[in-house]
């Protein structure tokens, strides 16, 4: 073979490999197989692809490289004819809760592209279309605030943005404006303001300060006029105090916008955007579970293991404490509710069980000390064992103690987002006739039956023309590695090894590379016998772009399907 034909290897001794000569041709499905402990991993990872990676980043920059560390090269005398190499091996699954099988294939970022951009807002409480408003509409809403009551028309112009915003401020001062909100603190704009550009600020104009009353119409639509204005439609009515008798459901904000409102609840939408239905971004997260689905919390029924037990030894956490305060605890509440503290924790009833688990509203009394009548004591609320438990482990920078409370931890589902990960807002934006976790929560295959069922209007569809395009593509290599049972929302630090190494490896596909040495580890772990076939099909694709591949397996079909078959052994070692 010509050299730029193929990859020269001479004097491998990394680990177990024995000064190994070998030349392997590019742009072919190479297999490398042999006994356990032959060396094919050390001459695949450790040799080739460690090289490999040594060389391209020895090609970047002094500054790059920095970055970087020093990568060691292995025992090998020499190889030429290498290309920049990507290693998908079985450990690089990824250990972030947050992470998921969608955002690691990069489906969900077309997803959010595409509801961000197509999608169509409903009320969250009333489902119905969310339509804009008008001056009149928003006119009305602030007049049924009760009399007198005093607010501030506020025109947001920052939300969310790193930066210093000089320029902006100093053009607003020369505009007239003498007031911002900044952070939801109100600053004169002759102060000199300095924002720290590491941080994400909110900045509203203070448009004007208003007294309800009548006759006030005329003056409010200018102000709206002129708030909606520089604000691109969105107008912020904040109530600076609440003589609300007549109306005590008005908010302490009251947010409107020219585009999205619906007109019974007040529900208000801004523009949509993908980062609203990202739940890693605090405009998009469930406020609750700030995005995670679900919340580590106290179990009751591993803080109380065993209900058989009396009350003063069934709380696990307390019963081992040689403390007499926890049992003052007990034994006030035995007092102020009626049982003794030997009685077994079963035979409490409902009330009781939740009063010492979650806590009391009523002050109740405890004495000084519950083994001698002092005829002292105090009253105050009972927090409960789940909630003392939650504060101390909270607290503490105890690792030993932290440790000791974490058996009694689960996780349990988020009960406002019920682990959809995102704010109402973001759950109530539908294409066609789905919302976007109807697309993430139920299998690849039935995702991309969905997407090709979803009805869409003219408009929609040439906006997602090109995301819709690119969701189908990466859905289907995704179904053709045999990962069709998965689903989007499914958390990537609970993939197998395999299927970790299958998505990386349908991710490369839809990279479209070539000229790449890619070295793969076992790829057919975990899969079914009668889906190594669609593997090998997506193997031999990746090759036919023009790719080299050094596969390292044991499985039989593989290994008749390589170009290229490289047999290490008799022996390990």
């Amino acid at each position: 073979m010509a050299q730029t034909d193929s990859i020269r290897i001479r004097g491998a001794r990394q680990h177990n490999l024995k000064n190994v000569d070998l030349e392997l041709p590019r742009n072919q499905l190479i297999v490398f197989t042999g006994v356990s402990g032959s060396g094919k991993s050390s001459l695949a990872f450790d040799t080739i692809f460690a090289e490999g990676q040594r060389r391209y980043v020895e090609s970047l920059s002094a500054y790059a490289r920095q970055f970087l560390g020093q990568l060691d090269k292995p025992d090998v005398d020499a190889i030429e004819g290498l290309s920049p190499a990507i290693s998908i091996d079985q450990k690089s699954t990824s250990h972030n809760p947050r992470s998921s099988v969608g955002t690691v294939t990069e489906i969900y970022d077309y997803l959010r592209l595409l509801f961000g951009r197509a999608g169509e807002p409903h009320c969250p409480h009333c489902d119905r279309n969310i339509a804009p408003q008008t001056i009149d509409q928003m006119c009305d809403r602030v007049m049924e605030l009760a009399e007198k009551t005093r607010f501030q028309i506020l025109a947001p112009v920052i939300r969310g943005k790193k930066g210093t915003h000089k320029q902006l401020i100093s053009s607003l001062a020369s505009q007239g404006f003498a007031r911002v909100r900044i952070d939801g603190k109100v600053v004169e704009l002759s102060e000199g303001i300095e924002l720290d550009k590491k941080h994400l600020h909110d900045i509203e104009i203070v448009i004007d300060r208003l007294i309800k009353k009548e006759g006030l119409q005329e003056r409010l639509v200018d102000s709206l006029t002129t708030c909606l204005k520089h604000s691109d439609g969105v107008a912020i009515v904040e109530i600076l105090d609440e003589n609300n008798e007549d109306n005590p459901e008005v908010t302490k904000e009251i947010v409107f916008s020219e585009k999205f409102a619906c007109p019974e609840h007040g529900a208000v939408m801004e523009e949509l955007s993908p980062r609203l239905f990202s739940f890693n971004s605090p405009y998009g997260a469930c406020p609750n579970c700030h995005g995670l689905g679900s919340l580590r919390k106290f179990s009751a029924d591993l803080v109380i293991p065993d209900p058989k037990q009396p009350v003063y030894s069934a709380i696990a956490p307390w019963s081992d404490k040689d403390n007499s305060y926890y049992l003052s605890l007990l034994y006030g509440l035995g007092q102020a509710l009626g049982f003794e503290i030997q009685t077994p924790w079963q035979k409490l009833t409902k009330t009781q069980q939740d009063i010492i688990l979650y806590g009391s509203k009523e002050p109740i009394y405890f004495e000084d000390d519950y083994r001698y009548d002092t005829g002292r004591g105090y009253y105050r609320e009972f927090a409960g064992v789940i909630n003392i438990l939650d504060r101390n482990y909270q607290e503490t920078t105890s690792e030993v103690i932290k440790q000791r409370l974490e058996k009694y931890i689960v996780n349990q589902t988020c009960e406002v987002c019920h682990g959809k990960r995102l704010k109402p807002e973001a759950l109530s934006v539908r294409l066609g006739e789905y919302t976007v976790t109807d697309f993430t929560g139920v299998t690849i295959r039935d995702c991309l039956q969905r997407i090709n069922d979803c009805h869409l209007t003219p408009r929609q569809a040439l906006i997602g023309e090109l995301a819709l395009k690119e969701i189908k593509a990466r859905l289907q290599f995704l179904i053709d590695v045999g990962l069709d049972y998965l689903t989007l929302d499914r958390p990537a630090m609970t993939l197998s090894g395999g299927e970790s190494q299958r998505i990386r490896l349908a991710t490369q596909i839809g990279s479209g590379l070539t000229g790449v040495l890619y070295v793969l580890d076992e790829p057919s772990i975990g899969l079914h016998q009668r889906d190594n076939s669609k593997l090998l099909e997506t193997l031999q694709r990746l090759r036919d772009l023009g790719n080299t591949l050094i596969v390292v397996e044991h499985d039989e079909e593989t290994i008749r399907a390589a170009d290229y078959l490289v047999d290490i052994g008799p022996k390990a070692g």
